[in-house]
């Protein structure tokens, strides 16, 4: 075992270097995604068929990388990997706790990343099952999330809402609150984090992402977090020149 993790180490390390990594700045990001632990996660994914070939980060963040990656049969799909370094471990228990779905009672910051991974995971399965577009979640293990690639079939990556030029924002406005709507009533659940940044437009389609904060509609911060949402999109939906208020926003998704 040992031998074939450091086998997959070095293929893997092998790619960053093929991608030029070559600032201090880069090669410290590098280093902390392709830890030990998470090195042997990638690992047992391959040899499950998840991943195939580990390809170039689609996004970069705080808390975590997109990588986009290839499956035994052939098939685009997108690798999330958490650091465990740089996550901020206060605000994933603020979401956990309260959520009559995890149990969580550890100050094991692995741990913690691990259940962060499988409620993202639970919440884009519930999401997915009512009909909001979502990344379809493949498998979780432990820090890494392996989902539906969204692009073209030549692998390039869908663009953030926030940078695509929309062709029909009244459509692509209604279609969002549709979903936020379907996912409060049906899902029972509340993004907690919806903005441009977290939905990609795939040919035309919005595509809701990022969707690991989000909460069930009986947690205690439920009405807080859907007001947040409701306030970023009145602000994205006015920067695409659409006239509509927050009570209306509010009402599409309540019914009122």
């Amino acid at each position: 075992m040992c031998s074939k993790v450091s086998k997959a180490d070095n293929d893997l390390r092998k790619l960053l270097s093929e991608k030029r990594l070559k600032g201090d700045e880069d090669r410290r990001v590098g280093s902390e995604v392709f830890d030990r632990l998470t090195l042997e996660t990638l690992y047992k994914l391959a040899k499950m068929g998840h991943i195939n070939k580990l390809q170039g980060a689609i996004s970069t963040g705080k808390e975590a990388n997109v990588f986009k990656g290839i499956d035994d049969d052939g098939n685009f799909v997108a690798v999330k990997i958490y650091r465990v370094g740089t996550s901020d471990f206060k605000k994933m228990q603020y979401y956990i706790q309260g959520d009559p779905r995890f149990n969580v009672r550890t100050s094991n910051k692995r741990q913690l990343i691990n259940t962060w991974v499988t409620k993202e995971l639970r919440n884009l399965t519930r999401a997915q099952e009512v009909g909001v577009r979502v990344p379809r979640p493949i498998i979780a293990k432990n820090n890494v999330l392996v989902m539906e690639f969204i692009g073209d079939d030549i692998g390039n990556p869908a663009q953030l809402m926030r940078q695509s030029k929309i062709s029909d924002p009244e459509y692509v406005a209604n279609k969002i609150l549709e979903y936020v709507k379907i996912l409060y009533k049906d899902a029972k659940l509340v993004h907690g984090d919806l903005s441009g940044y977290n939905i990609l437009i795939d040919d035309g389609e919005p595509v809701i992402i990022d969707i690991s904060q989000g909460v069930m509609v009986d947690h205690p911060i439920s009405r807080e977090l859907l007001k947040r949402d409701i306030d970023n999109l009145y602000r994205d939906f006015k920067k695409m020149g659409l006239q509509i208020s927050k009570d209306q926003i509010k009402s599409k998704i309540m019914d009122l």
